[in-house]
């Protein structure tokens, strides 16, 4: 593990792979850390990627800012991050969060992006009610832990029958989400409750566009990633059996292929 100091806030992160080789920076939900992405950094790294995979702020083991952070925070530490690493342009890929987080980074540095991958997440802006809710979210995290919420919506973050197929799967998410720390959640959900509608820097995206998401995905169901892919003018659609919101830890060997096919194919002068 590496860190850096980005915007005034710590990052830790990891490099893996050839230092030369195509630049992949993956972006984790809410509330988990860098260690979500472990069997596609592998993946990828095995097949001559560098892939840059950090703890966003607030999260894992990079710096708390309390209050409230926006996706174009985070999106600026992600470009800073690059900049300190002397990388001009990555493959931008996230979930759930992290997707939207790539979404915002996309529309901000549109020309620093190889490629992005969007799994599991939507391009909607807020609406009242999810502001609502989300900001009352944030407080419960603030008034009691995470360990609550976390036991909540471990059968949401994971297909259901993969709670109990796929136990160490599903102790390292909830460990990932007990582990988090309230304030770093609580600032993240208050500035993802004012999230601005992506649709129409995605219709103008130049760049190709992989839209990833679990079939029994029950926050962002199927229906938002078809969206998403008929936005995208170089958008390609798959559909993950045997997962739900979290297709690369639940279905690793399936996401890993399809992502590494995208890259192969879709990029394929930065392979």
């Amino acid at each position: 593990m590496s860190y850096a100091t980005v915007n005034g806030a710590t990052l830790h992160y990891d490099d893996h792979g050839p230092v030369t080789g195509p630049v992949v920076l993956l972006i984790h939900g809410h509330p988990f850390n860098r260690t979500l992405w472990v069997p596609q950094s592998r993946a990828l790294a095995a097949a001559g990627y560098r892939v840059i995979v950090p703890d966003l702020r607030g999260y894992g083991a990079s710096d708390v800012t309390p209050g409230k952070v926006y996706l174009s925070d985070f999106a600026d530490d992600l470009i800073g991050l690059l900049d300190l690493l002397t990388v001009d342009q990555a493959v931008i890929g996230g979930v759930s969060m992290g997707g939207q987080i790539a979404m915002e980074t996309h529309r901000r540095y549109a020309g620093r992006i190889r490629a992005l991958v969007l799994s599991d997440t939507s391009a909607l802006p807020e609406t009242p009610e999810g502001k609502t809710w989300r900001n009352h979210l944030a407080d419960r995290l603030l008034a009691e832990g995470m360990a609550g919420y976390a036991d909540d919506v471990i059968d949401k973050m994971l297909a259901a029958y993969n709670v109990t197929a796929l136990p160490a799967v599903a102790a390292h998410v909830l460990g990932m989400m007990r582990a988090t720390d309230p304030r770093g959640a609580a600032a993240a959900l208050r500035g993802r409750a004012e999230r601005p509608d992506y649709r129409d820097t995605l219709a103008a995206a130049r760049c190709p566009v992989l839209v990833v998401v679990g079939a029994d995905d029950v926050y962002t169901p199927v229906a938002d990633a078809e969206a998403i892919s008929r936005l995208a003018p170089h958008a390609v659609l798959s559909v993950i059996d045997g997962a739900g919101h979290l297709p690369g830890a639940e279905q690793p060997e399936r996401f890993n292929r399809v992502l590494l096919d995208f890259l192969r194919t879709q990029t394929p002068d930065a392979a």
